[in-house]
Parts: structure tokens; C-alpha cells; sequence
């Protein structure tokens, strides 16, 4: 199997797209999975997938298709979902609320361990089951706790002081979904997710 290291970003995540679809598909009883099928649902081509597979090493057997449950085996361990990854999330706010009700995190590998607010007060009153800190304890607590991933939901003034204190504590991966544009070493991984922009691409399509 190839390093992680070696697989590009891009696959990684269609890689974990394969994952849900065959979680769906095992849902269903399926035993066997063709290329087809599974690329169909995966929304790329054929090809596509069966070049980002081969990341895995050698799979499927023509005319018989891809082992569901074996298949799905070797994409945990390659996304390290075997075990629940935990995640920590800045910015308890209306939106970081939200996310923290979300209730998919674990079904795909994930697990948010704790939130920290600058009010600590009014997000407590949030009704959150979630550990809440303030933002103060942020830095005591990754310092007793190995997390490396973060979701950060702060104002894009507190956006690029708050991502520094992350990385100094070791966070290498951040979900950004403040609008500001975070600078950060090359070996930290930034995601972000800007929703106004989101939104004004798919107006695009439907004027």
C-alpha cells in the first residue's frame, strides 16, 4: 500500500467519497461492487476510480467488481478511520452551535471533543453536549491532548491569531469557515469553506 504521504489531496478525498458510497451500499447488503456502479455513485468516471484505487494496491477482479467490506477496510485505514479522529472546534457561535449538533461526525471517523468561545457564558447557554472551554484553556488543553485537526468558526478579525495559537500546539489539519484568507506554515493543511461564495457560484447556474 502506498505511503499517505504519497497520495495526493485530491485523491484523498475522492477516496473518501468511495468510502461513503460503499458504507451506503453495505447499508444495502451489497457483497460486490463493479467500477461502474460505484463511480456512478461517486460522481467520476470509470477510469478515475480505478486509477485512484490502485493507491490501495491491486483490487477487483474483472467481471466480478470490488469486495464491499474489503474494499471498504483498506479505505479506513488509509483515512485512518479505524478509530474516531478527535476534532476540536474554535468559535461556538450560531454556526459553530450548528455544527456541533451535527451528529454525522461520527458515522465518518470523527469525533468533536471539545469547543472553546471567547463567551464562554452565552455558549453554554446553547444547550451544547459538547465539553465547552474559553478560548483562554485552548492552549492548556492541546497541550494535554493529541488533537490535530480543528474547525475553526470565528470572526475573520480573531481568525489568523487563533490559527497561530493551533499550530503552535500541533494542530496540523484546519477546517476554516471564517472568511478570511489564513497564512500558515506549507506543512499545515487549511481547508476553507466559504459559504457566500458557495452560494453565489451555484446562483450562476440558475439565473
Amino acid at each position: 500500500m502506498s505511503e499517505k504521504s504519497a497520495i495526493p489531496k485530491k485523491v484523498i478525498y475522492r477516496l473518501s467519497t468511495y468510502y461513503r458510497c460503499l458504507q451506503r451500499l453495505a447499508e444495502n447488503g451489497l457483497e460486490t461492487v463493479s467500477s461502474g456502479t460505484l463511480a456512478k455513485a461517486a460522481g467520476v468516471n470509470s477510469s478515475q476510480l480505478r486509477k485512484d484505487i490502485t493507491y490501495l494496491g491491486q483490487w477487483g477482479t474483472r467481471g466480478l467488481g470490488y469486495p464491499v467490506e474489503t474494499l471498504m477496510s483498506a479505505l479506513r485505514e488509509v483515512l485512518r478511520q479505524e478509530k474516531l479522529q478527535p476534532v476540536i472546534l474554535v468559535g461556538a457561535g450560531n454556526l459553530g452551535s450548528a455544527l456541533l449538533r451535527y451528529q454525522g461526525f461520527q458515522k465518518e471517523g470523527f469525533e468533536v471533543v471539545a469547543a472553546f468561545d471567547s463567551d464562554i457564558e452565552s455558549a453554554r447557554k446553547r444547550g451544547l453536549e459538547i465539553p465547552l472551554y474559553s478560548d483562554d484553556e485552548l492552549d492548556d488543553f492541546l497541550q494535554k491532548n493529541p488533537v490535530r485537526l480543528a474547525i475553526l468558526c470565528v470572526p475573520a478579525e480573531f481568525a489568523q491569531g487563533v490559527t497561530n495559537r493551533l499550530v503552535r500546539a500541533g494542530v496540523q489539519g484546519i477546517l476554516n469557515f471564517s472568511p478570511a484568507v489564513l497564512e500558515v506554515p506549507k506543512d499545515i493543511v487549511v481547508n476553507r469553506v466559504d459559504l457566500a461564495s458557495e452560494l453565489e457560484n451555484l446562483s450562476f447556474f440558475i439565473r
